[in-house]
């Protein structure tokens, strides 16, 4: 077997690992991040279970730390509570960005872990099976429920040689996506192999195990090897270390073969991951804006490496940089070693360990700036300004373009490759997380007033009729649908307060138009839903009344939390999808029926009388969810 069914077949709970077919697999950790985990939390604690049966749960707050009003604090102390209470442990605000510090923390090779933000494959970069999911299926994972999936295809990419100077493994991930598309991972695991693995260390990993989300990838892992020994011990954790590699005959779905010694500088253009260039071809662009850090990218060995080309030079008089720690080790080891001296003389602004301007939480850029950033997303308008024109590429290209005021290939600059090597042991301080209570009874849980019920649907309709509120193209992000930055994700737990924002950035007039229609229907594009985890991008629509999603295709997480929620995914083609127009009037006549009997569900264009099949593509459980009009109407029904 290859890494990826090892970790799948020794966690297996139910179901054959043929790909395609449903299974389930048991879950030993789980995280969360303060944007999902209010929500998954209220789910949780509504299930009447007085503590979570993992081995390990840990909440963070990264997201939500910039407190304009009461209802971010008010939240962290809602979170920070229900841990003491539930068995989980709690990174405090400033800790750093959830994927950053439990791969130093917790992650561990050979367990799974399942979490409530979109890049916790991050942690199989010490071998781990790591996979994100909605809140509600966090929630059940905490509650000892093993995780439904469909057993993915594995996908072998290939490293062959070694990264030449001024290439990095942003470089690496860049060009994967290039080739396979935004697309190009739903329903597979990114596992990586060859011998260019032996140079690569685990921050390193990291990057590109993160930025296997942007892929649509069930997961991304590596086999834990001598690297992965290395950084667990130097973290003090050489205890939960143990090898796990690919058998010698492990056979694989599919290839891919990236030559490192060949590969370049590597940029994605603006406003997709995938629109990946060579840094060469875009060379001179003016830059005005420049960002260092988020979940990727923002380890301590990134920030060194930006330090050394840093150092004794200034950021260009029309640039304004910006670094953001992923934790408060990096912040401060880069402190203790100089590097952060380094940083500040060269004139960047130093941010606090948390998710910031990646998620639209301050450092907008101005209005037509090329901003360049070493984050994992740039879908339109998620910096906070309409518009914008954020790039992705390497710290290595971000630090020598911040000195230049221009894009440059860093290849102009670094000669040959800057010497880093992983420290033997890095500064271990857990003092900002903080243990369950000992006395879990004796716990009050926080909740401000901005908290309120969790909504629910009824049961899904015998038949349905509803119009086309809202016809979209293909790759609609959860961005799109539910925006995220400053304004919006205080009101994470107040789903009636945060409807009022869905499909706001693409058409604002569409939550009262839900409403004064009493619901409806969106007609969706290729890739429906991808990108964040957000459940919220499935609860705001369910809440303003939305019955049912036609699309041509659905990223895995967001369909997951259609059904979570009660609202129908179905996948129509091309031509059906050109039929119908915005407004257009669809009639489901036997709704119910279809879905109980069929893998089909019947309709009719009653504007133009045309009849049509959309495939549902449900499982036997997923049926009972969707009839039951959700999850948690689901297992009430089963109780």
């Amino acid at each position: 077997m290859n890494v990826a069914q090892k970790l799948i077949s020794s966690h297996l709970v139910s179901g054959n690992m043929k790909p395609g077919e449903e299974i389930a697999i048991s879950i030993d950790q789980t995280l969360t991040q303060d944007a999902t985990g209010t929500m998954a939390y209220l789910e949780f604690e509504a299930m009447g279970i007085p503590k979570v049966k993992t081995k390990l749960s840990v909440s963070y707050v990264d997201h939500n730390t910039l407190q304009t009003g009461f209802e971010n604090a008010d939240d962290h102390r809602f979170l920070q509570t229900i841990a003491a209470k539930y068995g989980i442990y709690f990174s405090k605000p400033g800790n750093g960005i959830c994927h950053q510090v439990h791969l130093e923390r917790f992650a561990k090779p050979g367990q799974t872990l399942l979490g409530s933000d979109s890049h916790t494959p991050n942690a199989g970069a010490v071998g781990m099976l790591a996979i994100g999911a909605g809140g509600l299926n966090v929630a059940l994972a905490m509650a000892g429920q093993p995780f439904y999936l469909v057993m993915p295809r594995v996908v072998r990419v290939n490293l062959k040689g070694k990264c030449k100077a001024g290439v990095t493994a942003k470089d690496i991930i860049l060009e994967v996506l290039r080739r396979l598309t935004v697309k190009g991972g739903v329903g597979k695991v990114i596992e990586y192999a060859g011998e260019g693995l032996k140079k690569l260390t685990v921050p390193e990993r990291a990057t590109i195990t993160n930025m296997g989300a942007e892929l649509g990838a069930t997961s991304s892992v590596f086999p834990s090897d001598e690297q992965t020994k290395a950084f667990l011990k130097a973290q003090k954790r050489g205890a939960d270390w143990t090898e796990l590699k690919p058998d010698a005959d492990a056979a694989y779905d599919e290839e891919v073969v990236i030559e490192l010694d060949k590969l370049v500088p590597m940029i994605a253009l603006p406003s997709s991951p995938d629109n990946v260039k060579r840094v060469r071809d875009v060379k001179g662009t003016p830059v005005r804006q420049v960002c260092i850090g988020s979940c990727v990218n923002s380890s301590y060995a990134d920030l060194v490496l930006a330090a050394k080309i840093l150092k004794k030079h200034k950021v260009h008089p029309d640039v304004s940089l910006a670094i953001s720690p992923g934790s408060r080790q990096a912040l401060r080891m880069i402190t203790d070693n100089g590097a952060l001296s380094d940083l500040v003389s060269a004139g960047a602004r130093v941010l606090e360990c948390a998710c910031g301007p990646c998620i639209g939480m301050g450092q907008s850029p101005a209005t037509g700036a090329v901003s360049l950033r070493t984050f994992n997303r740039n879908f339109p308008g998620r910096s906070g300004t309409v518009n914008d024109q954020v790039h992705l590429c390497s710290p290595l290209t971000a630090a020598v373009s911040a000195i230049t005021g221009k894009i440059t290939d860093p290849r102009e600059v670094i000669k040959k490759p800057l010497s880093f090597t992983l420290p033997k042991t890095f500064a271990v301080d857990d003092s900002m997380i903080i243990p369950p209570s000992k006395k879990p009874d004796k716990v009050t849980v926080e909740r401000g007033p901005n908290i309120k019920p969790l909504p629910v649907r009824g049961a899904l309709e015998e038949s349905l009729k509803a119009k086309v509120i809202l016809k979209v193209g293909d790759n609609i992000t959860t961005d799109d649908i539910m925006p995220a930055g400053a304004k919006v994700l205080p009101l994470r737990s107040n789903i009636p307060a945060i409807s009022e924002f869905v499909f706001s950035k693409v058409d604002p007039a569409f939550p009262a138009r839900a409403k004064s229609s009493g619901g409806g229907i969106v007609l969706g594009g290729i890739n429906y839903g991808q990108g964040s985890s957000r459940e919220h991008a499935a609860l705001g629509p369910m809440y303003l009344g939305i019955k049912v999603v036609l699309a041509k295709s659905f990223a895995r997480i967001h369909k997951d939390n259609l059904i979570n929620f009660g609202i129908l995914p179905l996948t129509v083609s091309a031509e059906v999808y050109d039929s119908i127009a915005q407004d257009s009037e669809i009639e489901f006549p036997g709704l119910a029926k279809d879905v109980r009997e069929s893998s089909e569900v019947t309709f009719v264009n009653v504007s133009s009388g045309q009849t049509y099949k959309a495939e549902h593509g449900l499982t036997e459980r997923q049926k009972e969810i969707i009839l039951a009009g959700g999850l948690l109407n689901s297992i009430k029904k089963g109780k």
